[in-house]
């Protein structure tokens, strides 16, 4: 079996790494090995590659077999292209200025080519990280203006709350000083009834018996029937208004008073009789 250009695994699991070693068709593929000629890391983009150059053009030259994957990466940095190259020159078909002058050529462009790729991965990325910056932005963004929408809404029903309990304070406020002066408006309105009505009780205890002394007694009774009935009547009105009662206990209190009056001179007439 020739020796072949393969691939020896390492790293973590989810994380490969590989060596790029010549080893005999025959070993294992993690097992023992010739020579080892550099390292390959798939998980960069683009992918990392360091080789010895010299070395692999050398072993391809003596015959050692690259795997599909190995002849990938051997492509990718030129080492095939200056194989087939040292090969038109051991032909004759160029010279080896020529060959170098191509090979140099073609490395730039490479090298070209891999810089744009590199720039392209991140222009990319930050492309990439700017989307995702935007997007953490307006979520930002979306909560501030909902906690400002819900501390807007508990304001306004604080204030709400705030304008409601003002609102039932107010009236019990406006309630305690009209009751004061309800009820001095009351007793000033009192006051001077109470005068005015004692006033005629005593002229019409003076006045009103010359009058009246030859009154019969079933009149004294109608007069004395009276005052109970309007006495009934007076209640409610004095309840409801305040002047009115002033010109009916001007009238009353006289006619309670005469009948009083006219039992006793009944009574004097009646004792004279009988002497």
């Amino acid at each position: 079996m020739p020796t072949k250009i393969r691939l020896q695994r390492r790293g973590k699991k989810g994380q490969p790494f590989y060596h790029i070693v010549i080893a005999d068709g025959r070993a294992p593929r993690d097992g023992k090995f010739i020579e080892k000629i550099g390292t390959y890391n798939p998980l960069t983009k683009p992918a990392n590659v360091d080789m010895d150059f010299d070395r692999a053009l050398y072993w391809l030259q003596t015959g050692a077999q690259p795997t599909d994957t190995v002849r990938a990466i051997l492509s990718y940095k030129g080492v095939l292209y200056k194989n087939h190259l040292a090969n038109g020159v051991i032909k004759g078909a160029l010279t080896q200025e020529q060959a170098d002058a191509k090979f140099d050529g073609w490395l730039k462009d490479k090298e070209e080519k891999i810089e744009g790729k590199v720039k392209e991965v991140e222009s990319e990325e930050r492309n990439e990280a700017k989307k995702r910056l935007d997007a953490e932005r307006k979520v930002n963004e979306d909560r501030a203006k909902e906690i400002a929408a819900r501390r807007l809404a508990e304001l306004k029903a604080e204030e709400g709350e705030k304008a409601a309990e003002e609102g039932t304070e107010e009236p019990t406020d406006e309630a305690s000083p009209e009751a004061p002066v309800a009820e001095a408006e009351a007793k000033t309105e009192e006051a001077p009834v109470a005068e005015k009505t004692e006033e005629p009780a005593a002229e019409v205890a003076v006045e009103e018996p010359k009058a009246e002394v030859k009154a019969e007694k079933p009149k004294a009774e109608e007069k004395a029937e009276e005052p109970k009935k309007e006495e009934k009547v007076e209640e409610p009105k004095a309840e409801e208004k305040v002047e009115e009662p002033k010109k009916e206990e001007k009238a009353e209190e006289p006619k309670a008073e005469a009948p009083k009056e006219e039992k006793a001179e009944q009574k004097e007439e009646d004792k004279k009789k009988a002497e």
